[in-house]
């Protein structure tokens, strides 16, 4: 079967899926009573043509940092309409606070945690930088499966994972070429290459080489730092403030290069444990899943196909 590999991407929300295409993204919700609300909105990249936004790792700095935006908006809306008492329904200032201490806590679990953990096991970093990089990448990667495991036995987590494998299924059948159809998309499977749980999983690899450069024993010295709790501070920040340029990294080889070469052996090895462990974040959906996950890709598909003819910016494929 002919595949065309596709530029769209997504996510699952509450009770939903948000699909990203070129020029807009779509949101589709299970509300309560069974119907189905839908909203799209314009791509704010879609109307800049700024032409570094098209230059190599800059432009999945740009793309990570859209995709953490487009996600506060699109559970801010799926929490808006899939609670079932007021209650139940969060408000975007609460969706955005929660997002953000969501963020606090990830940088506290998979950069503080392991820094200090490292510090403690290896010593100061000046003296073995190799090593300290090493060790340290090693219990991220552990605190990151530790997490995604846990995550995955939560029942309301179980969910929306359901949701995230109805919407690669979906995109899957759009890819092949075949109708949006709630048969044919129930005969795929439910990983993806451009999978986001792929994507934060070769962040963490790429990491630990990019840590692993930073000459930080030449850069203290030369600042005339040695104490212990200074060096610890300066690798937790050298690592945060790194993080955007990691992304890029991580967005070209996974994204960009591994979504548009998905059949190659190479790519196929180093996604391999990516796609494993999608296996924790993706569950067979019901149709009722697939049935949403086709509301929001019709808002997409049918934009760019009205497009058609006219100027349309250079497609970037989304995390998915």
């Amino acid at each position: 079967m002919p595949v065309k590999h596709t530029h769209i991407g997504g996510q699952a929300v509450l009770e939903g899926i948000m699909m990203r295409g070129k020029l807009n993204w779509a949101i589709a919700v299970r509300e309560p009573d069974g119907s189905i609300y839908t909203e799209q909105h314009d791509l704010v990249s879609a109307n800049r043509n700024h032409k570094w936004l098209k230059w190599p790792i800059i432009r999945g700095m740009w793309g990570f940092y859209e995709t953490m935006v487009l996600a506060i908006k699109a559970f801010g809306i799926s929490a808006e309409h899939a609670g079932e008492t007021e209650e139940e329904k969060l408000s975007q200032g609460e969706i955005t606070l929660t997002m953000f201490l969501g963020l606090g806590l990830a940088i506290a679990l998979f950069i503080v945690l392991p820094a200090v953990v490292t510090n403690l096991v290896v010593g100061n970093s000046v003296e073995q930088p190799f090593m300290w990089n090493v060790v340290d990448g090693v219990l991220r990667l552990v605190a990151f499966f530790t997490y995604i495991w846990a995550v995955s036995r939560i029942k309301d987590i179980r969910r929306v994972f359901a949701y995230h494998g109805a919407e690669h299924k979906t995109i899957h059948a759009y890819e092949a070429g075949l109708p949006l159809e709630t048969e044919a998309i129930q005969k795929f499977g439910t990983l993806h290459v451009r999978c986001g749980t792929s994507f934060l999983l070769m962040v963490m690899v790429i990491a630990i080489l990019v840590f692993s450069l930073v000459p930080g024993k030449a850069i203290l010295a030369a600042w005339g730092v040695s104490a212990k709790i200074w060096v610890l501070l300066f690798n937790i920040g050298v690592r945060i403030l790194l993080l955007p340029l990691i992304a890029g990294l991580a967005y070209e080889v996974s994204v960009k290069w591994a979504g548009s070469n998905p059949d190659s052996r190479l790519v196929k090895i180093l996604l391999w444990p990516g796609m494993q462990l999608q296996r924790m974040t993706t569950s067979p959906p019901d149709d009722s899943m697939v049935e949403i996950a086709v509301a929001a890709m019709q808002l997409v598909i049918e934009r760019e196909e009205a497009a058609v003819g006219g100027e349309t910016p250079e497609a970037v494929p989304a995390i998915d």
